[in-house]
């Protein structure tokens, strides 16, 4: 009885009560107030909801869409635009909801919630950490070898690695760039190897659990991945990695470590607080441990980013300054966008028709390729968030390889991973300047060393 009009519902004359207006709210007002609860239900479901895409333009302009902010993702800046990654992924996401491809309903319902709230959590948990001065007693334990660059390239890359695992790679790089310039700077030493290597490490440590980074945290989410199991699988591949990453920086850099620097010594970092250090490490221990049980991780991390709200010295306002709001923006963003390009049917269809060529996903070296072209192409969260959607919950082994795969693609090249635009643009904030191929000498090597590593291990484990 209803016919559909552009994008919104219209009931023809025909079909409408023959009451006079308002007698029914008079006889039955509790017959009215349900049927007005009916009739606001239905509006918000079909009055921005698209017409059939057969012949209709939202197929290509879902499309258009999903391109044109992916590639806006890709180049991170636009010239003559002062918009960022985060601008294109929430433009986009506005597109899809405005252009009526997705109604406001479906946009939120696209947001997996666990998952943000879970990235959210661990933020506040990371910038506790931060603020009682961890971070940086951490990163000067490592300097204490700047007078032996080998080892002190060890130690850093174990160091960063370590905590990437358990924490956010992002915040350890943010944390440590600016002491390791200072540690060079005051012991004669080139700065670039040491902060490769801490690019470098923290992204292949964050690829051994579920929580070390924001697609891992996804991956796991999505695919209800067991956190015990993820390491034992992930873990190993990644550690020899970590290895054959110091070798490659070890042997790139071979007699280039020494370099007098006229920099200032100077760095920004808060005083360690012991007291509140020891409190965020517990609690961390606590979120690892909780997280080897069936309790929903999202719910473990906000639990544990309330304990660590509720403090006499920490102002909630520093905790939550610190919390990553574009990264999260980003996400929510990218979900919404990927729901409207996935409401056309043709992702679908693309991936179909790859599997007729033997291209099929299932294959978990097909798998792992497109997760490193894709990674470098889009940046590695875009990326996953795509993949995601098309991998098998029954076969935890291809959620793994989609995390290492997309994690170490991240050392290819600058735009790889939010890790390595933090190490340049803070090293750049201190006088330090690498470039794209600098960067590339040895994020190559290391590259195609981890998925050599990845590929056997595949083969032979998985």
């Amino acid at each position: 009885m209803c016919g559909r009009v552009g994008t919104r519902t219209v009931t023809p004359p025909n079909a409408r009560s023959q009451l006079a207006p308002g007698q029914a709210c008079f006889e039955n007002p509790g017959a009215a107030v349900q049927s007005l609860r009916e009739a606001m239900a239905l509006h918000n479901q079909t009055h921005y909801s698209p017409a059939p895409m057969g012949g209709s333009l939202y197929m290509p302009a879902a499309w258009v869409i999903f391109l044109l902010t992916y590639f806006g993702v890709a180049m991170g800046r636009i010239p003559g635009l002062a918009v960022d990654r985060t601008g294109f992924a929430l433009i986009g996401a506005i597109a899809m909801v405005a252009s009526g491809i997705l109604n406001t309903a479906d946009a939120f319902d696209a947001i997996d919630l666990p998952t943000i709230l879970l990235l959210y959590s661990l933020m506040v948990v990371s910038s506790q950490l931060r603020l009682g001065g961890f971070y940086s007693r951490a990163a000067r334990a490592a300097t204490r070898y700047s007078d032996r660059p080998r080892q002190f390239l060890l130690m850093l890359m174990l160091v960063s690695a370590g905590l990437s695992a358990v924490l956010a790679n992002d915040i350890v790089c943010l944390a440590f760039t600016p002491i390791v310039v200072t540690a060079c700077a005051r012991s004669g030493l080139n700065p670039i190897p040491f902060l490769l290597g801490l690019a470098a490490s923290s992204n292949i440590g964050s690829a051994a659990t579920i929580i070390g980074n924001p697609q891992n945290m996804l991956i796991g989410q999505v695919g209800r991945l067991d956190f015990t199991r993820f390491f034992l699988w992930c873990g190993v591949p990644s550690a020899l990695s970590l290895l054959v990453a110091f070798l490659v920086l070890a042997w790139v850099w071979r007699g280039r470590f020494q370099q007098p620097s006229h920099r200032s010594a100077d760095e920004h970092a808060p005083p360690f607080d012991r007291r509140q250090t020891v409190k965020g490490l517990l609690v961390t221990a606590a979120i690892v441990v909780l997280f080897c049980s069936r309790l929903p991780r999202e719910l473990v991390g906000l639990s544990a980013a309330g304990v660590l709200l509720c403090s006499r010295r920490m102002q909630t306002r520093e905790l939550l300054g610190l919390v990553d709001w574009h990264l999260i923006t980003l996400f929510c963003g990218l979900f919404i966008v990927v729901a409207g390009l996935q409401s056309t049917g043709l992702p679908e269809t693309l991936v179909r028709g790859m599997a007729t060529r033997g291209w099929a996903l299932s294959n978990r070296l097909v798998l792992t390729g497109i997760a490193a072209i894709l990674s470098n192409v889009v940046s590695n969260v875009p990326a996953v968030m795509l993949l995601v959607k098309f991998l098998d919950a029954g076969d935890p082994v291809a959620w793994y390889a989609l995390a290492l795969s997309s994690t170490f693609a991240g050392n290819l090249i600058t735009i790889g991973s939010i890790a390595n635009l933090i190490v340049i643009e803070q090293a750049a904030a201190c006088g330090v300047r690498i470039g794209f191929f600098e960067h590339a000498r040895a994020g190559l090597p290391i590259t195609l060393a981890s998925f050599a590593i990845l590929v056997l291990w595949t083969l032979f484990v998985g």
